[in-house]
């Protein structure tokens, strides 16, 4: 396990952030790491909420959590809102909360499946990420890191491509915003993930395919969340990535190499 309190990134003291998407997984293993560092985060979760409960427990005065369906309208405003209340302001904004929502072939999608995973993946994004503009830049600048996937690069495997295209809405968007956002001091970039080894791929990916995943990477073996969290705490500190917007840093242990 990476013990992320032997990490001194001082610039990230004090921080304020909200994490969506933030009680399991990668999301948990980033709300950690940045707590580590002495920032002050709310981890959003949905329904999650025993191991939401647990991860506050761990650093309850670094650590609020916030419970909403981030697939509903209006719900990534309000979290953006609630957390910037409970922390007076905020300094940088995590979109991490996504899922596939099942493995269904393009063929077999109904409009309503469709729109779920649009509206978690994709929509949710774009909503916290208009709602947290105004406190970035009232706070004189910060950044968004958007969590995004080795699959909008390749398409996604056996069922997956429409999760795959809302996640390549989020690197396109990463892009574009970063553009827009540079005036106001706001740095975008994105983490985009392999295969980790996390509750997603339990939920969503039999052992076959998991096993079959496997053998196409270099090192030999998916990843643990905890591997990620270096390139969002690099991407958050302005001292390590200042001259850095607009772009995706890919964690995959060389599946894939662009």
């Amino acid at each position: 396990m990476i013990d992320f309190r032997k990490i001194h990134i001082n610039d990230l003291k004090d921080k304020r952030i909200l994490v969506t998407g933030g009680s399991t997984g990668i999301g948990a293993a980033v709300v950690k790491g940045f707590v580590a560092q002495g920032a002050r985060v709310v981890a959003h979760y949905n329904e999650s909420s025993n191991a939401a409960s647990a991860l506050r427990t761990e650093a309850p005065d670094h650590i609020h959590i916030l419970q909403g369906d981030l697939s509903q309208s209006g719900t990534a405003t309000r979290l953006v809102e609630e957390a910037a209340k409970l922390l007076g302001g905020l300094d940088g904004l995590i979109n991490n909360a996504g899922g596939m929502l099942g493995r269904i072939h393009s063929t077999e999608i109904g409009l309503e499946h469709y729109e779920q995973v649009m509206a978690l993946n994709a929509k949710s994004v774009w909503e916290a990420t208009i709602a947290a503009h105004t406190h970035l830049k009232a706070a004189g600048g910060g950044f968004v890191i958007n969590t995004t996937s080795i699959a909008a690069r390749n398409g996604g495997g056996n069922g997956a491509v429409l999760y795959a295209a809302a996640k390549a809405f989020v690197s396109n968007l990463t892009r574009g915003q970063a553009k827009e956002f540079v005036s106001d001091g706001i740095r975008v970039n994105a983490v985009s993930p392999g295969l980790i080894e996390t509750a997603f791929h339990d939920r969503y990916t039999p052992p076959n395919v998991l096993a079959s995943q496997r053998i196409t990477i270099p090192m030999g073996r998916g990843g643990i969340p905890e591997e990620c969290v270096g390139a969002f705490l690099f991407l958050a500190s302005e001292t390590l990535s200042g001259y850095v917007t607009g772009q995706i840093i890919e964690v995959n242990g060389g599946q894939l190499m662009p």
